[in-house]
């Protein structure tokens, strides 16, 4: 499993689900591949989650959640997994393009009602091998390294003084 077929998946299930159910789609998509893929699968999930581990990217989703714990930062970066390889990218790019994302803009609009997060996204391998095989994922299928944050974004992001020039529209958005 490479990158360019777990986006393929996530975008298969994309088009075959429902927007909250992406990551259940793609679990069972990825069920049927070989017990080895699907583990594979783990570390580009890891790997995906550990590029998207930044700062400025917390920041957006503290602003579109409504604020955003270690977990919650988490479950957001799940959900974006499920936005498809070219949101994904975008918002690595530049968090502030989020605020041209419909679900976004549905979201400051009221019209959401809940937190953009998607926990299940983090165990969409977990989900496929265990449905798959009856057993769980090896624990020796994947490694978890997160880089460290960027220290010039080290403040409370409820200062809006200092994230409204960092992330402008969504700081409109939500403002």
């Amino acid at each position: 499993m490479d990158k360019q077929t777990f986006w393929k998946l996530i975008e298969t299930a994309r088009a075959q689900a429902e927007p909250d159910q992406v990551a259940e789609r793609a679990a069972e998509l990825l069920a049927q591949y070989p017990a080895s893929e699907t583990a594979a699968a783990q570390q580009v999930l890891w790997d995906l989650l550990a590029e998207s581990y930044r700062a400025p990217l917390w920041a957006a989703a503290y602003l579109i959640n409504g604020g955003c714990s270690d977990d919650g930062f988490d479950y957001f970066r799940g959900w974006l997994l499920t936005q498809g390889e070219a949101v994904f990218t975008a918002a690595l790019a530049d968090p502030d393009s989020l605020a041209d994302h419909p679900p976004v803009r549905a979201a400051a609009a009221g019209e959401e009602g809940e937190d953009l997060e998607d926990e299940d996204a983090l165990s969409i391998a977990w989900t496929a091998y265990a449905s798959a095989t009856g057993r769980e994922l090896p624990a020796d299928s994947f490694t978890i390294g997160y880089p460290p944050l960027d220290p010039s974004w080290d403040f409370d992001f409820d200062d809006t003084a200092e994230l409204a020039p960092r992330l402008p529209r969504l700081s409109a958005l939500f403002a």
